[in-house]
């Protein structure tokens, strides 16, 4: 506390949260959020934290990415290796993900790369390589009994995204369709790529389709930074640094019920999976 004051802040409370004991809640004044994070972090290294600017309320909508974020995959990087090329397109994700390259000219150069490949491949990647990540359905399911519209944006792909959010509960998907030909992928992407813009705008559209509702939005890559930064409260789940850093919060320790901890909701109110 003393450190933080030390900056010319004010610490107006400290304490756990009844709701939630193992949440250290502050409420500080006449500080910057990037100060307050550094001192927390000299402090309590990387535990799960989230920094806002007013008082945290309950979402009224939730948008979040899908790959490496709800599920632990890379579903492109997954369905490359049916085509022998994981290791080649797992690189140009990680670069695209952190930000080194334009997202929407990784995209088409890694797709254009499993032309070729039978489109039942889709199918069985998904049954044997896609798994949610933990926590995944308890943060969705808990979020729409909470009043939460949940949408998952990813700049994968339906084929994989509509069976992940029937799964964990989303209620609307907005992703990308890869072009199939007489049974087999052409090597393109379909219509319009969505890509962190398009994150950001379906984030502000649906807010004000919900009356300016509070929003929190989650995901791990370079094309997610601009749906964090327009959300009410963005946070990072084990994420590359620029997502991590452009984030107002973070969970690098627990799993995505972290997420309802930080929030708040008391636990005998999730709603489990």
């Amino acid at each position: 506390m003393a450190e933080i004051e030390e900056t010319g802040a004010e610490v107006v409370g400290a304490g756990m949260l009844e709701t939630n004991p193992d949440v250290l809640e502050l409420e500080v004044e006449d500080s910057d959020a990037a100060t307050l994070r550094r001192v927390i972090e000299a402090h309590f290294g990387d535990a799960d934290l989230l920094i806002a600017q007013a008082p945290i309320a309950l979402p009224g909508l939730f948008v979040s990415d899908m790959d490496s974020t709800m599920i632990g995959q890379e579903c492109i990087d997954e369905l490359a290796d049916f085509a022998g090329l994981k290791p080649q397109i797992a690189a140009i994700t990680e670069r695209a993900m952190r930000g080194e390259m334009d997202f929407g000219a990784a995209l088409r150069e890694r797709v254009a790369l499993l032309k070729g490949l039978p489109e039942a491949v889709i199918k069985q990647c998904l049954d044997d390589r896609i798994r949610p990540v933990a926590g995944a359905a308890t943060l969705v399911r808990t979020l729409k009994a909470h009043g939460a519209h949940c949408v998952l944006v990813t700049g994968g792909f339906h084929a994989f995204a509509d069976p992940v959010a029937q799964m964990l509960g989303f209620d609307r998907v907005v992703g990308n369709h890869l072009a199939v030909a007489d049974g087999v992928l052409t090597g393109e992407v379909s219509g319009a790529i969505v890509d962190g813009e398009v994150k950001r705008a379906v984030l502000v559209e649906e807010t004000a389709r919900l009356g300016g509702a509070s929003s929190l939005a989650t995901g791990d890559g370079a094309n997610d930074i601009p749906m964090l930064i327009a959300a009410t409260c963005g946070i990072a789940f084990r994420a590359k640094p620029k997502a991590r850093e452009a984030a107002d919060g973070r969970v690098d320790q627990g799993d995505l019920t972290a997420i309802l901890d930080l929030y708040g909701i008391p636990r005998e109110a999730w709603v489990m999976s």
